[in-house]
């Protein structure tokens, strides 16, 4: 449990960081804030995505615990995808970030941190990365750009997933996983400036969503509450029990298992407020989605480290 609680005090500390910088005039508007936001997309996360899947074990891709994580992201978000059609109707961009709030983990700033304290090894959250990265994140921005632009319908949403996989972020992680896979050295003079402009996408990302806590009540807007109720129910209760019936169902038991629950009760994603925030799409949604569940994912995993008695 004491992992899970370290875990926690890194990414809250940094949070407060922004907040105070917010509070302070440091960070004055949303403007100034949204800046972290486009540098962290376009330049320190493709760096540290880019890393940490080169440096990967191409034999932790192959985990039964990653294919658990899969079937469960996408039975996750298809579940709150069912819920907005039926009570919500919200549009295309809107339901996309409430599903990606849903089941898109936190697999970085406190992924790793719980995976290396919690479960003794690192092992699975890069392969988690890669799937999220290289297969989520494309649907998600083509759902985030599917209403700009001219023409059909059909066409918007292929123009935008051919554009959401040139974006830096996917660009990064699949030349991560070309190196990861084929053994490639990359020169020291290649990796160290990307591993140092790596290690700026979280803080910065933290500290944009903590200054924007002062300019918006959580569960505030109306018109979002019901989504943002809805993802964050999902996310701390629905996946990990789903993650659990599909463990299960594929045999896992023992460390597996508790790796497969545990990884699914990871709180949302910041890169999920970082995509809305880009793109000025279901931005409210994803940042309380995001601060709901960054505090009460600790609770849930608690929950689950008592239950399997670790």
């Amino acid at each position: 449990m004491a992992g899970i609680i370290t875990g926690f005090a890194i990414i809250l500390s940094v949070i407060a960081i922004g907040l105070i910088l917010a509070k302070t005039g440091v960070i004055a508007d949303d403007r100034q804030r949204l800046v972290l936001n486009r540098i962290a997309f376009y330049a320190a996360t493709p760096a540290l995505l880019f890393t940490v899947v080169a440096k990967s074990d191409p034999a932790e891709l192959l985990s039964p615990v990653i294919v658990v994580t899969f079937l469960a992201t996408a039975a996750t978000a298809a579940l709150y995808c069912i819920i907005s059609a039926i009570f919500f109707k919200k549009d295309v961009a809107t339901t996309a970030t409430g599903a990606a709030a849903s089941a898109y983990v936190n697999s970085n700033n406190i992924g790793l941190p719980v995976s290396i304290y919690v479960l003794g090894t690192g092992a699975y959250v890069a392969p988690v990365l890669v799937m999220q990265m290289v297969i989520f994140a494309p649907l998600i921005l083509a759902a985030l750009t599917s209403g700009d632009g001219a023409g059909s319908r059909g066409a918007k949403v292929w123009a935008a997933i051919r554009g959401s996989l040139l974006s830096p972020i996917v660009l990064a992680s699949i030349a991560g996983l070309i190196v990861c896979l084929s053994g490639i050295k990359i020169p020291t003079a290649v990796m160290e400036p990307a591993t140092i402009l790596g290690g700026a996408s979280i803080p910065l990302i933290l500290m944009s969503f903590g200054a924007s806590l002062p300019s918006t009540n959580v569960l505030s807007s109306i018109p979002d509450r019901a989504g943002v109720i809805t993802a964050t129910a999902i996310k701390i209760v629905g996946m990990p029990a789903i993650a659990w019936l599909i463990a299960k169902a594929f045999g896992l038991e023992g460390d597996l298992l508790y790796a497969a629950v545990i990884l699914a009760a990871l709180p949302t994603a910041q890169n999920v407020y970082n995509y809305a925030a880009t793109y000025r799409k279901g931005e409210i949604l994803a940042r309380d989605t995001v601060f709901l569940t960054t505090f009460l994912a600790l609770f849930a995993m608690l929950g689950i480290a008592a239950i399997f008695g670790r």
